[in-house]
């Protein structure tokens, strides 16, 4: 009886040891928050543009306006908040004065695709409702929401940190406000594997 349940333990004691698979060949950003790490695989193919202008904010070398009105080229994710939350809906980030009303003086084209639902993870620009009126905000949802199909660009899938996207969709708010807006302490961007051929030109 010992010794089935020693090579019992042995075996759990494995398999909670196991590492974790390694990610795919791909681009991914990662944030870190401070209830932990996320880590999102960024649709680069699907949705070009908006992947190169996140990356472009969170590298620091897109130009973009600052809450003075002065134009820099700075990192412009890291030091920032999760300044909207839905709960159990969504998580919102990517405005250093903690308003939706933010301006960062920059605009982009949706790329809606049919093909690309909202799902657990999704991660996708924000607008205000208007066709092409996307910049530099993005959020992430917790769970489906079909109602946002076609309207928003989603650029990533959120891979690692699904339990730390929850906590984040759980923080005390009010009227959409967390009432301590957790911190977005950095964004990263790194890529698995080789890049992927350019299209050919036609």
């Amino acid at each position: 009886m010992k010794r089935t349940f020693l090579a019992l333990m042995v075996a759990v004691c494995a398999f909670a040891q196991k590492p974790p698979k390694p990610p795919k060949n791909g681009l991914y950003a990662n944030f870190k928050t401070e209830l932990g790490d996320i880590k999102a695989m960024l649709y680069e193919k699907d949705t070009p543009q908006s992947v190169a202008l996140f990356i472009g904010l969170a590298q620091g070398v897109q130009e973009f306006r600052d809450i003075d009105g002065k134009v820099v080229k700075r990192r412009f994710y890291d030091n920032t908040t999760f300044f909207r939350i839905v709960p159990d809906e969504a998580v919102q980030g990517g405005s250093p004065d903690g308003t939706n009303t933010y301006n960062c003086g920059l605009k982009i084209k949706d790329e809606t695709l049919p093909g690309l639902k909202f799902r657990a993870g999704s991660l996708a620009i924000a607008n205000s409702g208007q066709p092409d009126s996307g910049g530099c905000e993005f959020f992430f949802t917790v769970g489906q929401k079909p109602s946002w199909d076609m309207k928003y660009t989603i650029f990533g899938q959120v891979v690692e940190g699904e339990d730390v996207l929850y906590k984040l969709s759980k923080v005390p708010v009010h009227d959409e406000h967390p009432v301590n807006p957790p911190k977005l302490i950095s964004v990263t961007i790194e890529r698995v594997g080789p890049a992927p051929a350019p299209k050919p030109k036609k």
